[in-house]
């Protein structure tokens, strides 16, 4: 069951949801440090990492699922977000460079339809990054974020689910390593614990992002030839 946006938006005007918003936000422009002359689209609740991206950018728009609910973004100007079925994005083919997903992947009973929408709708070495809970981490133990809810992935999952969507993933990274708790000692520290946790790659982080991009071609599997013995039965003969 998908998170209702009323709920993903008292999350993140939180001091929780803020602290995750500035990890996670830190996270996405290290890898688009610009979106100069692109086209980007947001799936899911995009929307608090989406102002970044939208500098510069030809056009940025958010598609939030049906189950989830909409809000009018940005809160200025003609709106550029809209209630879709993310099995069937409303958009031509090869129209976007990139796409953030956020929210949606774990939320979705269809992941490998969203996934196929996305490869449409990107353009030749258009890239996409998911963030997706992660399924050993703590914040998928707890119900009381967005990042609890829905279908927790491992890594090895996400790559299956990619490799079956056309995707080649060209970036792993984890992030929010500190407790989902709203406790101002706890939240104090989670800029030091985050800093830590990514220098050394500790295990239990709350999310994956992953970086990829579109594959073009369909690969062609090679089978083993299966060497057939002749057996030999004999003959009937009349009497």
């Amino acid at each position: 069951m998908a998170v209702d946006v009323i709920d993903l938006r008292a999350f993140y005007a939180s001091p929780l949801g803020q602290v995750a918003e500035r990890f996670l936000q830190r996270a996405i422009c290290e890898r688009w440090t610009s979106c100069a002359g692109y086209s980007v689209l947001g799936i899911g609740y995009a929307i608090p990492y989406l102002e970044a991206l939208r500098v510069n950018s030809v056009r940025t728009l958010s598609f939030m699922p049906a189950e989830q609910g909409v809000v009018r973004w940005p809160s200025e100007g003609p709106s550029a977000s809209a209630l879709v079925d993310v099995a069937a994005l409303p958009l031509p083919d090869s129209c976007m460079d990139r796409v953030l997903v956020v929210h949606a992947l774990e939320n979705t009973d269809h992941p490998r339809d969203m996934l196929a929408e996305i490869w449409r709708i990107l353009t030749p070495g258009g890239r996409v990054i998911l963030v997706t809970p992660n399924r050993a981490g703590v914040w998928a133990r707890f119900d009381t974020t967005p990042f609890g809810q829905g279908q927790p992935f491992s890594r090895s999952q996400l790559r299956a689910l990619m490799r079956q969507a056309l995707f080649s993933p060209i970036h792993w990274e984890e992030a929010l390593y500190a407790p989902p708790f709203e406790r101002r000692l706890l939240l104090r520290c989670a800029p030091a614990l985050e800093t830590l946790g990514r220098k050394l790659s500790l295990p239990g982080s709350g999310v994956h992002l992953v970086e990829a991009t579109k594959q073009l071609y369909q690969p062609v599997t090679l089978r083993r030839a299966s060497r057939r013995v002749a057996q030999w039965r004999p003959a009937l003969s009349s009497a």
